[in-house]
């Protein structure tokens, strides 16, 4: 059984306090920490991260050396005709971008977590628990909701194993015998897809609120309770998106990366939509809405196609996009916990990005239809500002690929080191922010993920716009034996 791996702050007493001198408790705090990240990591870690800080710091110096060729380069562009264009839509972009961090940044500090309300507040919570070739791990999963601080009458649990064909219904049953008439399991006749499997689970589910949660995550003893909050003190609320960390991240590589990602991502990125009443995708990892939000769109959901061909990826941004479409507020709790695993090697990875990616494709096609009409009472503009920065990044994909291609040709050694410098730059924020909320040490994984994505993950984002009416979940066979 695996085990959440929450960070834990060791308190000193007053006393000890008050007889160590700042400096020394600073730097004694320091060494600590750095032991800490050395003992965690493995060699071939320390590699890598090294060799991170080499790369960046080498092109600081390359850049330095090459100043005549990059100033010559932007000389030759600002002479044609198409260089003007590219650099007048590409500094259009920067200032738009730039713009659009600093308003991100303003509308995080906006944002406040709802607090728990009381056990007589809670309204009654059915949770769901698709399950596809999960085995043990779906056991791990009931029980960390089981043992969840919510009061047991009004908590309905439903797990459904969705055709698998390892030893997941096995885990369920044993879940069961355990849990008793606090669990209802199913099994689908075959696999039809986890929005098959999501929509027995909401007929068959009696609560107010359905909250779904992958069958690989663990959620701590609040999470529940703090999740279906919002729908208590805010009757606008018709959906919430809970707060996903990695469960993984001591396995490998990709998962330290990818924590680090996922904090951005969510307590950045969604704090900020969540003050805006717009948050764009709530995670299937951990979700909550609300039952006639749900119901109002579930034959659409359902039914949903692309190019002809059923949907049978992108369950969680349909779901968030037909219920921001109705006009409720879609919200973020920083405060409710997920830890959800995620892909260690590379090749997991971007077929998990790939999907996303198609996903994402379909869904802002579809936004587009509603996000500039009249679609719920209030502001409007903060929404119509999050879908067009979305937009943007899908519409210059490919004149930023063809850019980049025709940069690394002509001019290699400039490509390599301008970028480098540039990750270093712009992946400070994502740093200076896991270091404040969580671990100063871990946080510079920040750097090394950057440089995965940019020279590792580029093509994905063009490769899904090209590919995105293809079906598939491409990460959900059977796992590979250790």
């Amino acid at each position: 059984m695996k085990t959440v791996n929450t960070p834990l702050l060791q308190k000193k007493s007053n006393e000890d306090d008050d007889q160590v001198s700042p400096n020394f408790k600073n730097g004694f705090l320091l060494k600590s920490k750095v032991k800490s990240f050395l003992e965690n990591a493995n060699a071939w870690g320390v590699f890598v991260m090294g060799s991170t800080f080499v790369l960046m710091l080498a092109s600081i110096y390359v850049v330095y050396v090459l100043q005549t060729d990059y100033e010559q380069f932007n000389i030759e562009r600002r002479s044609t005709t198409f260089g003007l264009i590219f650099m007048a839509i590409a500094g259009s972009l920067f200032v738009f971008k730039a713009g659009f961090f600093v308003y991100t940044l303003y509308r995080y500090f906006r944002y406040k977590p709802i607090s728990s309300v009381s056990d007589d507040e809670l309204p009654t919570c059915t949770v769901i628990v698709p399950a596809y070739n999960e085995g043990k791990q779906v056991w791990d999963t009931l029980m960390s909701l089981a043992e969840s601080d919510f009061p047991k009458e009004k908590l309905q649990l439903l797990s459904i194993d969705d055709g698998s064909k390892d030893d997941t219904w096995y885990w369920m049953q044993e879940a069961k015998k355990k849990l008793g008439d606090r669990l209802a399991i199913y099994q689908q006749p075959e696999n039809k897809g986890k929005r098959h499997a999501l929509y027995r689970g909401f007929n068959e589910g009696t609560g107010e609120v359905f909250v779904t949660v992958d069958s690989d995550s663990i959620v701590k003893k609040d999470t529940l309770r703090n999740l279906v909050s919002p729908f208590v003190t805010n009757e606008k609320c018709g959906a919430v998106a809970g707060n996903i960390r990695v469960l993984n991240n001591k396995e490998a590589l990709i998962p330290k990366m990818l924590d680090v990602s996922f904090v951005l991502s969510f307590e950045f990125v969604r704090s900020a939509e969540s003050s805006l009443n717009s948050v764009l995708c709530t995670p299937g990892a951990l979700a909550a809405y609300r039952r006639t939000a749900v119901f109002a769109c579930l034959p659409e959901w359902i039914n949903q196609k692309f190019m002809g061909q059923p949907s049978d990826i992108g369950e969680d941004r349909a779901m968030t996009n037909m219920i921001l479409k109705q006009g409720y507020h879609v919200l973020f709790q920083r405060n409710a916990y997920a830890y959800t695993n995620v892909p260690e090697k590379y090749k997991g990875l971007y077929k998990m990005f790939i999907r996303w990616g198609r996903s994402n494709v379909r869904e802002n096609i579809e936004m587009s239809k509603y996000v500039f009409k009249n679609f719920r009472e209030g502001s409007k503009s903060g929404t119509r500002l999050l879908f067009f920065s979305q937009a943007t990044k899908i519409v210059m994909s490919y004149p930023f690929l063809l850019f980049m291609m025709f940069f690394v040709l002509t001019h290699p050694l400039l490509f390599v080191s301008t970028t480098l410098l540039s990750i270093l730059i712009l992946s400070t924020f994502p740093v200076i922010f896991y270091a404040k909320r969580y671990n100063f040490m871990e946080s510079f994984w920040a750097y090394s993920y950057s440089i995965l994505y940019t020279f590792g993950l580029f093509w994905i984002t063009p490769y899904a716009i090209a590919t995105a009416n293809r079906r598939g979940w491409l990460t959900r066979g059977l796992p590979e034996k250790k």
